[in-house]
């Protein structure tokens, strides 16, 4: 009898154990979804160095047109870019054979990433470099819009919401003065502006999603192709009659901006998003203005007023709540994935 009730009570624990384990499984988890999860504090100091390093891109292609066309600047960029990312993927044995089924995400990425580039480079001619950045800075809130539809687990909770419009009134604060003292109609050139910030949104969300199943490299060597391509095309076409000189002006913007940017930048990027959920990721760039401006006060000499102590506290304090973890909701208690304590 002992020993009948005894095999009978393991039998209901080993019963217990797997009812539980499979709960367990099936279970949503708060901190990792998809092979996706919030970022921690080393991911986070990343994207902050790639946020710092991005700050500086403006300044350098400032310095690069001079002696090159926005087009010719651009496919050089992207060259040196796509050779970076050639030798990572040599180094890390990583093969360049696409499948069949890579070859429709891979496109539509490409193309997606050309016409967004195209969209910011016509929209600055149009408009000033106050609205250029005040627009292109809120493609982190378009990113959490994408995500919160497209990727499982990433949804925009009240606190992420408030976090991300907080910061992004910093970047608003910072450009205030110059945005509302310029003068002319830049209806055009920030309407384009727009359209390029939330294709870049989308194109994170699209970056994370694919790189799920596609080699990152792949991912960038998509984008560089498409977009020397077509670059190649439009600087043959509007700027054959400019003149091109290489300087070491011209050298050193164009190692910042394709070695680092395209290259390094965008290598860390896409192992970011590969990982972590993409709103997470992209909401510190908006801490970008604030660094462009101390780079533009370092390196250009232009003065920083208070506007931009305000711009980096509204920056930090939105970027924490934006990036606060939530505990994880349990809608019936019935399905709760915690283990029962035995009985003696």
């Amino acid at each position: 009898m002992q020993g009948k009730f005894s095999g009978s009570s393991a039998d209901d624990n080993l019963s217990l154990a797997t009812d539980n384990g499979q709960a367990l499984a099936r279970a949503p988890h708060a901190t990792q979804l998809n092979g996706r999860r919030p970022l921690s504090a080393r991911a986070g100091a990343l994207a902050l160095l790639l946020s710092t390093m991005w700050a500086g891109n403006p300044v350098a292609n400032k310095a690069g047109l001079e002696d090159a066309g926005p087009m010719r600047l651009g496919w050089l960029r992207f060259v040196l870019g796509g050779i970076v990312v050639m030798i990572y993927a040599i180094a890390t044995r990583r093969s360049f054979r696409i499948q069949s089924s890579e070859w429709v995400p891979l496109t539509l990425l490409g193309a997606l990433f050309t016409v967004q580039l195209a969209f910011m480079n016509v929209g600055q001619d149009y408009s000033t470099a106050g609205h250029a950045v005040v627009v292109t800075s809120t493609f982190p809130l378009w990113t959490g819009v994408f995500a919160h539809i497209f990727v499982p687990g990433d949804r925009m909770s009240r606190s992420r919401t408030l976090g991300t419009l907080v910061a992004y009134m910093g970047v608003v604060a910072v450009f205030y003065k110059g945005f509302s003292t310029s003068s002319g109609d830049f209806l055009i050139g920030d309407f384009l502006l727009l359209g390029s910030a939330i294709l870049l949104g989308g194109r994170q969300v699209l970056l994370s999603q694919l790189g799920q199943g596609i080699d990152q490299h792949k991912l960038l060597m998509a984008q560089s192709v498409f977009g020397i391509t077509a670059f190649v095309i439009a600087s043959l076409v509007f700027e054959s009659d400019e003149p091109f000189v290489v300087t070491s002006r011209l050298v050193v913007a164009l190692l910042y901006t394709g070695v680092l940017i395209a290259g390094l930048g965008f290598i860390c990027q896409t192992w970011l998003l590969k990982r972590y959920l993409p709103s997470r990721v992209t909401v510190i760039s908006l801490s970008q203005p604030i660094f462009g401006v101390l780079f533009s006060w370092w390196i250009l000499g232009e003065s920083v007023g208070g506007e931009l102590y305000l711009g980096a506290v509204l920056v930090v304090v939105g970027s924490a709540l934006a990036q606060r973890r939530t505990s994880p909701a349990h809608p019936n208690p019935a399905k709760s994935t915690d283990l029962p304590t035995p009985t003696r």
